[in-house]
């Protein structure tokens, strides 16, 4: 399932801790010396070893497999990881059908583990939502989210099909320079790639990946949409299952349209939520005295928007579609979102000034979040998207779910509401409805849902840790705001975690009390 516009992404971030060195006169050298060997990114203070699975994917020629080694170098892009990083590409079939035939370059990055090869695990393979994020770019970008978990792990993350590097979807070009000339550009300039770049492919990719990079389990953190791969991933591989989570998780009893709706109905709740806290809270609120007259403020600027959009910087300008979206993107980030936001509205609002709401929604991509950056790729959000869901209504239907969209929200609905007609004409037919994710006989999986959610709401995570089967998923609750948890709340990043480190997940049903409680 998607988060292309206006499903709205799935996103991610940056940590960071301090270190302070006290050396005495007659030690210094020594003392700096040895700190500075052991924290040279991607070395530890022995020689590395590396590791070989022995179990690779089943029906796979033996050049791709036993055949085939990652030939690891400096990266040369982006400009964020030419040091300390290595990249490489995996050659993969197109269609995994065809084995033998076309071949496709798929692109890895990795950071070295820097602890000692006894408490080396593996590789921990990271996707950060979309669909249409580039791995090679997001990992640098948010190295720091996951860095404490280098001692025992390489991080590794990748260009998934269609996005980046890896066979990127070509839609032709607008005058807008947006890349997107509409459906049928698409199957003129990418036709012979866009019925192979659908999640369950991705995740075929994932195994191979796993088993050239020599662990017999894959080892997995997948936000928001990269909850749908790695959850993909769990059901054709329930055996090479090893530490998998699942945060922010997409329902898997969802269709697209069903998924839309309930995305608008949980951003609303949210945006009320921030609307209460504001009238409590805020001296002169931008949205008044609670959420039924925050709702009527923001019809209110919606219409004079769309009369006249405000000037947002960069010679852009915020419409009213703009106006929720924008909106949208500061509730990702929760109850740190909030102050900006009133800040963002206040300025609209008085003096006609959009910079504030347009920019701070622009830096969110780099936020403590499982949220899509602003990096990520349209074309590539809405191919995927179409690939994996059949979903093709005709009128009756897309009139009858745009009305339902847009009664379920006041505020949001009518920009959620042009969802409906995603893959319409769509060239290529899409795989299913709703996901197939049941992994029975897998090792548990860590579902992390947060209840406060605006983006996956907290009934997918309930869905997600059920679908995968009894004794499979294990859901893990957080009582917070915004688009993921992992790693700016202590006790969801604890037991996160462990989980990682040592495969013990937290009795079923773990509740992280928060600011919701």
């Amino acid at each position: 399932m998607s988060d292309a516009h206006p499903l709205r992404s799935r996103r991610p971030g940056l940590s960071a801790g301090a270190l302070i060195i006290a050396v005495v006169v007659l030690a210094a050298i020594g003392a700096i010396g040895a700190w500075l060997k052991h924290d040279v990114p991607g070395q530890s203070a022995e020689p590395r070893t590396e590791f070989t699975a022995n179990n690779p994917p089943a029906s796979l020629p033996a050049a791709l497999t036993t055949g085939q080694h990652l030939h690891w170098s400096r990266c040369t892009s982006p400009p964020t990881a030419r040091t300390a990083y290595d990249c490489a590409t995996m050659k993969t079939p197109l269609d995994y059908r065809k084995p033998d035939g076309k071949k496709i370059d798929v692109a890895l990055i990795r950071r070295k583990a820097t602890g000692p090869n006894t408490r080396r695990i593996g590789s921990l393979v990271l996707n950060f939502g979309g669909p249409g994020v580039s791995g090679v770019n997001g990992l640098p970008e948010r190295l720091n989210q996951y860095k404490p978990l280098l001692d025992r792990y390489d991080l590794v993350s990748f260009d998934p099909r269609g996005v980046g590097a890896t066979i990127p979807v070509r839609c032709g070009k607008t005058a807008a320079g947006t890349g997107y000339a509409g459906p049928d550009a698409c199957a003129k300039h990418s036709g012979a790639l866009l019925p192979y770049i659908g999640t369950s492919h991705t995740a075929r990719d994932l195994d191979l990946m796993r088993y050239l990079l020599g662990d017999e389990r894959l080892h997995y953190f997948g936000v928001s949409y990269g909850t749908a791969l790695g959850a993909v991933y769990a059901h054709l591989y329930p055996t090479h299952v090893g530490r998998l989570v699942l945060e922010a998780p997409v329902d898997p009893t969802e269709d697209l349209n069903e998924e839309q709706l309930s995305q608008v109905k949980a951003v609303q709740a949210a945006f009320d939520r921030f609307a209460a806290h504001c009238a409590a809270r805020i001296r002169h609120c931008p949205t008044g005295d609670g959420p039924e007259e925050a709702a009527r403020r923001m019809a209110r600027l919606a219409d004079r928007l769309e009369k006249k959009p405000a000037p947002a910087g960069g010679g852009s300008n915020l419409d009213a579609d703009g106006l929720a979206l924008t909106v949208s993107d500061h509730l990702v980030l929760g109850t740190d979102g909030w102050s900006p936001l009133a800040k963002a509205l206040t300025a609209l609002i008085d003096y006609n000034d959009g910079r504030p709401l347009s920019e701070g929604a622009d830096s969110i991509g780099s936020a403590d979040r499982a949220a899509t950056p602003r990096g990520s790729s349209r074309i590539a959000q809405t191919a995927i998207t179409c690939a994996d869901s059949s979903l093709r209504p005709g009128f009756e239907r897309l009139d009858r779910d745009e009305a339902r969209i847009k009664a379920a929200s006041p505020v949001f609905g009518a920009a959620w509401s042009t969802g409906v007609y995603l893959c319409y004409d769509w060239p290529f037919d899409g795989e299913r409805a709703t996901l197939q994710v049941n992994a029975d006989g897998a090792a548990p999986i860590l579902v992390v849902g947060g209840t406060g959610d605006p983006t996956t709401p907290y009934p997918g995570a309930r869905h997600m840790a059920h679908a995968l089967g009894d004794g499979v998923g294990v859901l893990l609750t957080a009582e917070e705001e915004g688009h993921g948890t992992y790693p700016q709340y202590r006790c969801v990043k604890g037991a996160v975690d462990q989980y990682l480190r040592t495969g013990r997940t937290p009795a079923p049903g773990t509740v992280c009390r928060g600011s919701m409680s």
